[in-house]
Formats: structure tokens, sequence, C-alpha cells
């Protein structure tokens, strides 16, 4: 119990309920303190951004390409082709339902926000997709001449940006929120919106059930395999990724389940496959952000995202997605970039992607870990369509 009002989703939904509480009855002094704090915070939070980018992606690359060999090709490939798809699946769904949604756009009647007392910029070391193209160029160039030296440099600069995360960002995301809902509550956006955030998540929910169902079909199609007896032994591992929110937390019940699953997985696919796809296959989170992102555009700022802009965001939320973080809302954290740079979110829009991501992050990851079981079941075909031994496949450590 301890551990639950502890955790980063309880603290979230504090922050959410005391902001919509403070801001039914707060003055226009409180709410300059209100907005000034808010400003600050996010221009800590948005500095982190490239940081995160770089931290993530380019050792990601690294590691990817140090262990480089024909089936880890095919894991990284199938990996991201789910997770685009999903996103892609997302969006069509987006735009097919979140317009018939309940959703209030005109601003008649609500309070305006007092301005700031002060301004502290802190801009950031680089533009977003600067950061991006560098992270691709450094981890590629790193990999092809073989840098030993650069290689260990950008896994510590990994870990200095994990240590960031988890020791500034994520403590100082709840008193974020807070202030952001407080905002929110004051001018009467959130009163007006809450029902259609509970109608959103379980349309998210719905979708990540579909895209099971469409991998294991998938998969067992491809390995000639009744899929059901593989996903018949991931209930304890979904079970245990709704309660951690963590793939990597979940990796061990994962492997259990797995490994009851021989056959039809193989033993070295599942050695292999398992704990690499814990750390590239979002499928679930990257599904639900591609949701949330419409959904927050339309409350906030009157309308969805085109098309193209959407879909450019879907291809490279894949590429994101396989360097975040192994951390409770790691995906959005590491994308926060694309939702600013390529989405033009502000510091308001950001938070409340966050908190809405947050809030039901555990179910994203069970997704994550019970697609990993399909994916695997692909592995394990195409290594037996290809006669590929046990003794010709690279383990991987990520």
């Amino acid at each position: 119990m301890k551990k639950f009002f502890t955790s980063l989703p309880f603290r979230l939904l504090l922050g959410v309920i005391l902001g919509i509480i403070v801001g039914q009855i707060a003055d226009e002094n409180v709410m300059n303190i209100v907005v000034t704090v808010k400003y600050v915070l996010g221009q800590v939070i948005t500095f982190c951004v490239p940081l995160i980018i770089i931290g993530f992606i380019a050792p990601s690359i690294t590691k990817l390409g140090n262990n480089a060999s024909r089936m880890l090709g095919i894991a990284v490939a199938i990996a991201y082709i789910s997770s685009i798809l999903a996103a892609l699946l997302s969006m069509a769904a987006g735009f097919g339902l979140i317009p018939n949604l309940s959703i209030a756009t005109e601003v008649e009647g609500l309070k305006e926000l007092p301005e700031v007392i002060f301004e502290l910029s802190i801009p950031q070391i680089m533009p977003v997709m600067s950061a991006l193209v560098f992270s691709v160029m450094i981890g590629l160039a790193a990999t092809w001449t073989k840098a030993v030296t650069i290689t260990k440099v950008l896994d510590e600069f990994q870990k200095i940006v994990l240590a960031i995360v988890t020791k500034v960002i994520i403590p100082l995301l709840p008193v974020f929120i807070a202030f952001t809902f407080c905002g929110l509550s004051y001018e009467g956006t959130i009163t007006k919106q809450l029902p259609v955030f509970i109608e959103v998540i379980i349309i998210v929910m719905i979708g990540h059930f579909i895209w099971l169902t469409v991998l294991y079909t998938v998969a067992g199609a491809y390995a000639g395999v009744n899929p059901l007896k593989v996903l018949k032994y991931y209930g304890p591992a979904y079970i245990t990724a709704v309660g951690t929110m963590s793939s990597a937390a979940t990796l061990a019940v994962a492997l259990e389940g797995a490994k009851k699953a021989e056959p039809p997985l193989r033993d070295d696919m599942v050695d292999f496959g398992i704990p690499l796809f814990a750390n590239i296959h979002l499928c679930g989170s990257v599904l639900t952000e591609v949701f949330f992102v419409m959904t927050v555009s339309k409350i906030l700022y009157g309308s969805i995202p085109s098309l193209g802009t959407m879909i450019l965001f879907c291809l490279l939320l894949g590429v994101f997605a396989i360097g975040a973080p192994g951390v409770p809302g790691g995906t959005v954290m590491a994308s926060l970039g694309l939702i600013t740079g390529i989405l033009g979110f502000d510091e308001g829009g950001t938070a409340l992607m966050l908190t809405v991501f947050a809030l039901q992050d555990s179910f994203g990851t069970a997704c994550n870990v019970t697609g990993d079981g399909a994916l695997t079941l692909i592995l394990t075909g195409y290594a037996n369509k290809h006669h590929i031994e046990a003794n010709d496949v690279t383990s991987v450590e990520l």
C-alpha cells in the first residue's frame, strides 16, 4: 500500500485533483503565482528535451550496431513495423472517432489567466530536430568506425540523462501537473472536458486488445501454429505489467511465461527476443500516445493535426520508441521533442499529455509486454523457415 501512495501515477492523480480544487477557489493573486511557477517548471522540462533525445537515441543505435546480426535486424524491423502500424491504426481511429466526441472547443465563458510575474527563459542547447539528427548521425558513425571511446561516453551520458529524468523531471512532474490543472480549472476548460478523457482511455484500451489480436493472428499464420499456445501463458506478465508500468520490471515474469510456451516458441528465440523486445517494442504505448495527442490537440487548440503531420509524427515516434527509457512514461518522455517540435504543443499541452498518458501507462505497458510473445513467435517462424540454428543467433543486452 505504501508503494502505491508513493508511485508516480498516484502522485500525478493527486496533483490533478489538488490542481482542479485550487483552481476552482483561487483568485487572481494566487493565479499570478501559479502561472509563474508553471512557466519556470515548463522551461526546465523543455530544456531537458534535447538532452533526453541524445541520451536515449544515440546510445541505443550504438548498442544495436555492436550486436548486429541477421536475427537482430529482423527483430528490430518487426518491432518498428509493429509500432508504426499500431500508431497508424490509432491515427485512423483518431480521425474517425475524435470529431464525434463531445469536445467543446469554444472559449465562451472561460476566464483569462493572468500574466506571468517574471520570465526566466532557459533556452534549449539545440532545436529538437537538430538533436534527433545529431543522435542518429553520432550513433551510426560510432558504429561504422567502431569507436569504443565515444560509445562508452554515450553510454555514460545515457546514464546521466536517465538520472536527470528520474531525479529531476519525474519529481517535478506532479508539481508541474498540479499547477497546469490549476490553470485549466481556473479557466474552466478541464471541468468541461473530464468526461471526454474517460471516453478516450476506454477507447485506447479497446485499441490495445484489437492490436494484440492482429499481432497474434499474423504471428500464428506466419509460424503455422495456433497463437493461443503462446498467448495463454501471458496472463501473469500482463497483470505484472499493469502493476509495475515497466517492461523491464516485468521481464522475469515474461520470460517465465514464454519458456512455458516452448514449443511452439524456440528456447533460443525466447532468450534472444524477449529481453530485446522488452526494450524496443512499445506498440501499446505508441498506440496510446498517438490517440492522446490528437485528443489533446483538439481540446486545447481546437483542431486535430493534419494528416501529413500525423503520419510524420507516427513514423518518427517508432524510432523514438526504440530508444525510450525503461521507466514509467518512458515513451512519451523520449518523444517530448516530437510533441513540441512536430505538433507544436506548448507547456500546457505537454503537461496535459504527460498526465493522461501516465494515468493509463500501465495498460500500454501490458500491451507492449504481451505483444512481445507474438513477435517472438514470428522470430521462431523465421528461424525455422530459414534453417537458422541456435548457435547462429547473437545474444543482445540492452
